[in-house]
């Protein structure tokens, strides 16, 4: 649906709620070329109405497997997108591009099987189609990254975690389309974008998940919870009052957040300088003696 935007400098504008900070755009790595793939699967249940009951047959088991390819292709390239925009990730569990291209070979082949009924020619048709798929797509990654010392049990709390922030984010943003306000609407979603610095914080680094526990739990979920009762309010009464009371918490909490966010970055900053001091002592207990950098020089 299209929405309008304004500013501080737009006809309506008042520039007192305008979204704080920068916005980066969340684009769906779903491209064009992904959304295509699904036209071979209906051009091939079309072609084979008039073939037929065999014909038929295998062109609706074709169409079907292409379209299923299709849709693991599009989770595919999500799935990497996210693998890599993240320093510490695992591999996909699934290798959904790869079974992607097996399967668009395997419809292809359906399809050519119906039309001339030569197996060889079906073979040749998949064999090609899988290598094309692969070349213009990809594989997933095949490998985990940033792994090397990361707990994984808490890796995993941090990713439940993160979901369960995601959920909460994901129901403040349908609640706040009730209110018909298309600033608290960028208001909120400022407010989302620092949440969302802070779990990829976690990300990076799952042993700061219990220093910031309440902050994607019970903050989160109250804010949640005002968002909802102030959208509901606010849709009846249009209360200027419980407006500018809600843009204030907004503001409150996105200050905590970000504070939150910088203080988890420091401790990570002190716990390396800790642990590259404590190497340099054991180096020079065994009588290697390297030189010590100013304060002043690591400053620049």
């Amino acid at each position: 649906m299209a929405q309008r935007f304004g500013g501080k400098f737009s006809p309506d504008g008042d520039g007192k709620t305008a979204p704080r900070g920068p916005q980066r755009p969340r684009v769906d790595p779903v491209g064009a070329r992904a959304n295509l793939m699904f036209v071979p699967a209906a051009v091939v249940l079309f072609a084979s109405l008039a073939s037929g009951a065999a014909g038929l047959a295998l062109g609706a088991a074709s169409a079907a497997v292409l379209a299923l390819s299709a849709w693991l292709l599009r989770d595919g390239l999500r799935a990497e997108a996210a693998y890599n925009e993240r320093k510490i990730a695992r591999r996909p569990g699934i290798p959904r591009k790869i079974f992607s291209s097996a399967l668009a070979g395997i419809g292809i082949a359906l399809a050519a099987l119906s039309g001339d009924g030569s197996v060889m020619a079906a073979i040749l048709y998949g064999a090609v189609t899988t290598g094309l798929h692969v070349a213009s797509f990809g594989v997933d990654p095949l490998r985990s990254k940033g792994m090397e010392g990361i707990d994984t049990f808490q890796q995993d709390r941090v990713a439940r975690t993160v979901r369960e922030a995601e959920a909460l984010l994901v129901q403040m943003s349908d609640a706040i389309l009730r209110a018909r306000d298309r600033k608290l609407e960028g208001r909120v979603a400022s407010f989302q974008t620092t949440v969302r610095d802070m779990l990829r914080t976690l990300e990076d680094d799952p042993r700061d998940l219990s220093a910031a526990r309440r902050y994607t739990g019970v903050y989160l979920m109250g804010a949640r919870d005002a968002t909802i009762r102030f959208a509901d309010l606010y849709s009846r009464s249009q209360d200027e009052a419980a407006r500018a009371d809600y843009l204030a918490l907004l503001d409150d909490l996105e200050e905590n957040f970000a504070a939150k966010t910088q203080k988890l970055l420091q401790n990570d900053q002190g716990a390396l300088e800790v642990e590259i001091s404590v190497l340099r002592d054991r180096l020079e207990r065994e009588g290697v003696h390297l030189p010590r950098t100013s304060k002043s020089q690591e400053d620049t």
